[in-house]
C-alpha cells in the first residue's frame, strides 16, 4: 500500500504528546475514580426511583379487602418449581376470603365453601 509522504513525516499533537509515564499516572487515577462514580451513579438512580414511586404512589388508591370479596390466586404460588408451562394461566380462581388474618393476609375458601390449604 502506497504511503504519501506527509504522513510519513507529520504527526498528530496526541501522539506528539504522549508520555508514558503520565499516562500510567492518569490510568491509576481513573481506576480510583471509577468506584466513586459508580457509587454516585447508583445514588442517582436511587433517587430517580423514589421520585417515580412517589408519583405513582399519589394516584394509587387503595382496595380494601374484606371477607366475601372474590380473588385470584397467583399460580407461581401453587407451582413454585415452573412445571405449569409457558401459556399455563399466571392466575387461577376465582375463591372467596374466608377471613382476614391482617392487611394484604388472609385464608381463602373455593365458591363451594371448601378451604384451600395454605400453599
Amino acid at each position: 500500500e502506497a504511503i504519501i509522504p506527509v504522513d510519513i513525516g507529520v504527526h498528530s499533537p496526541k501522539v506528539v504528546h504522549f508520555n508514558e509515564a503520565n499516562n500510567e499516572e492518569g490510568l491509576r487515577n481513573l481506576l480510583d475514580l471509577v468506584e466513586e462514580l459508580r457509587e454516585k451513579e447508583a445514588i442517582r438512580v436511587a433517587a430517580y426511583q423514589q421520585r417515580v414511586s412517589r408519583y405513582y404512589n399519589k394516584r394509587v388508591n387503595p382496595r380494601p379487602l374484606r371477607e366475601g370479596n372474590l380473588v385470584l390466586r397467583n399460580a407461581a404460588i401453587v407451582d413454585p418449581t415452573g412445571t405449569r408451562g409457558k401459556l399455563a394461566y399466571n392466575c387461577e380462581g376465582p375463591y372467596k376470603m374466608k377471613k382476614v388474618l391482617r392487611p394484604e393476609t388472609f385464608t381463602l375458601e373455593t365458591l363451594e365453601g371448601r378451604g384451600i390449604p395454605r400453599a
